[in-house]
């Protein structure tokens, strides 16, 4: 029997990648004292398990998953990369560079004094930083060094034990680092830091992460009008100034009539009002008698993620956007950018590829799509001739090539998807009528497309990982180490005291410029709060690119 199996996935190799796939997510979530292997150093350790067995896989796959993988990446952080100036975005990208600068530079010097092969230094940056995406940019440029066949297997080879070696403390230190160590370096109280920030930007008490309140925060109520001087006779908008309730529509005599800012009441008027519970309950109450009438709150309403395209919206906060006449009768529940929730506050700001989550009556949600953007209703489709197209272009254009020394220097493929990715995600924010990709299309594209690519480096790697690890595993740990905790510490200084960051953003920024999700959340635990995530968004734009870029310089300076 287990002969039979071991000649299956030797026979059909593609079998080997998906059992792969399916032992590293299946433990790759799984938590101990807090911490998980997450599901890309899980996948690659099975894919070594596996690899023992000696199976052999085309490189081409490896390669078609990983330039899906990355032009992906280019499509999710294209907006912010492209356009996403703040109020502190130029704070924000000068502090992302001179980080990332360190992220390079730190990783180089370990590897030099510590004498690392040129695989085992690709390796050991991918991990320290963990930034999977750099692997597949490396092994391009190893290839183009004009070394022997056997050479290039080595040095390729070497790269996921250096990776899986450095990996966990680079995640898991990044997050001790930043979460625990890091406000202790600076002398300040996480939690009590993002109330005030909370409280600065208008906002009130907010729930940990991963928990969701059952309080409706905006309701539709009917109301009967009487004959109160102050509400009857006038425009609605002029009978509560300042307070965003609606009169959706009404009930007079028989007949429902949709109402606009401009509708006047009359004494015996049936009102359908919306608004936040606190304002209908502590307000409207107390002056109107609240009725029951099921046809008129019957209302058509909508649940929509819209696509923030507008240039005059970029860089406006919700305050700002709610004084609008588009804004009428629209509620925000959620704001997402670059896949991590940001806090919904009077001062968050609205950025250029944000997905607004919205809710209200249709004709009003319908408006204010058109003020903002593109509607990212649910559908199943991708526009795969963009997709398809995008790779190209961009493999195109990397596979040109320029020596520098005798030693050919290009984009690769991959590299050049990365761009093209970036420039056809940010274009999406100006023509949204082409180029969809649905998010959880998105998500696949991120997830199957980098697993895979790991997979089969693990499976080729797997007869020489032991051996190799055997060789230089305490020492490339130790390195790693330090090489992760170097340029966090240092980034916590920066930030404070070079960039004057609040501590309430600054170590959402420090785990952005890493792209390092894992921080984030532990973050936002020690905060209790969702508030650092708002300084995740610009650097990990930033980070995400440049550090997957670093891949190929990492190669060229240690050759």
């Amino acid at each position: 029997m287990i002969d039979w199996f071991v000649s299956t996935l030797r026979s059909y190799p593609e079998l080997a990648i998906f059992l792969s796939l399916a032992i590293g997510f299946s433990i790759g979530s799984r938590k101990v004292a807090g911490f998980s292997l997450g599901n890309v150093t899980a996948t690659l350790l099975a894919a070594v398990v596996i690899g023992q067995l000696g199976i052999t896989i085309s490189p081409n796959v490896k390669a078609a998953f990983f330039i899906l993988f990355i032009f992906a990446i280019g499509y999710g952080v294209g907006p912010q990369f492209m356009s996403g100036l703040t109020r502190e975005g130029p704070k924000q990208i000068g502090f992302s560079l001179i980080v990332l600068a360190l992220c390079l530079i730190v990783p180089l010097l370990c590897a030099r004094i510590a004498g690392l092969d040129l695989g085992y230094a690709a390796g050991l940056y991918a991990g320290s930083q963990t930034i999977s995406a750099s692997i597949g940019v490396a092994s391009d440029q190893i290839s183009r060094l004009g070394l022997s066949p056997e050479q290039v297997k080595t040095y390729n080879d070497q790269i996921p034990i250096g990776y899986a070696v450095t990996y966990i403390f680079g995640t898991i230190g990044s997050a001790i680092i930043l979460a625990q160590l890091g406000p202790k370096l600076i002398g300040v109280d996480l939690a009590k830091a993002c109330k005030e920030y909370e409280a600065e930007m208008g906002g009130g008490g907010s729930l940990e992460p991963g928990l969701a309140s059952a309080y409706r925060v905006v309701e539709l109520r009917a109301y009967r009008v009487g004959d109160d001087r102050s509400i009857v006779g006038q425009p609605v908008k002029n009978i509560w100034p300042g307070l965003r309730v609606y009169v959706e529509r009404l009930r007079r005599g028989r007949e429902i009539i949709e109402a606009d800012a401009t509708t006047v009441l009359q004494p015996g008027d049936v009102v359908a009002i919306s608004g936040r519970r606190e304002h209908l309950v502590e307000t409207i109450n107390p002056i109107l008698e609240e009725v029951q009438d099921r046809e008129l709150l019957d209302l058509p309403a909508e649940f929509v993620d819209v696509f923030v395209t507008s240039k005059t919206i970029g860089g406006k906060t919700l305050q700002e956007l709610s004084g609008s006449d588009w804004a009428r009768g629209v509620y925000l529940r959620k704001i997402t950018r670059n896949m991590i929730e940001i806090p919904v506050l009077p001062g968050t700001q609205v950025l250029r590829g944000d997905i607004l989550t919205l809710v209200g009556s249709r004709r009003h949600v319908e408006l204010a799509i058109e003020h903002l953007g593109y509607p990212d209703r649910p559908v199943e489709t991708t526009d795969v001739a963009f997709l398809g197209g995008g790779i190209v272009l961009g493999g195109l254009v990397g596979a040109l090539s320029y020596k520098v020394g005798g030693i050919p220097i290009s984009l690769s493929t991959t590299g050049g998807a990365l761009l093209a990715g970036l420039l056809l995600g940010w274009l999406r924010t100006v023509r949204p009528v082409f180029g969809r990709i649905p998010g959880p299309a998105l998500w696949l594209m991120n997830t199957l497309g980098l697993n895979v690519f790991i997979a089969v480096v693990g499976i080729t790697a797997g007869p020489g990982f032991v051996a190799g690890l055997k060789a230089v595993g305490l020492s490339l740990f130790l390195w790693g180490a330090v090489a992760t905790s170097i340029p966090m510490i240092l980034s916590v200084y920066i930030g404070r005291y070079l960039f004057k960051f609040h501590p309430a953003i600054l170590f959402g920024a420090c785990a952005g410029v890493r792209t390092t999700t894992a921080a984030l959340g532990m973050i936002q635990e020690t905060a209790k709060s969702k508030i650092p995530a708002l300084g995740y968004g610009m650097p990990y734009a930033i980070g995400n690119t440049v550090l997957t870029i670093y891949g190929m310089v990492i190669v060229l300076l240690s050759s």
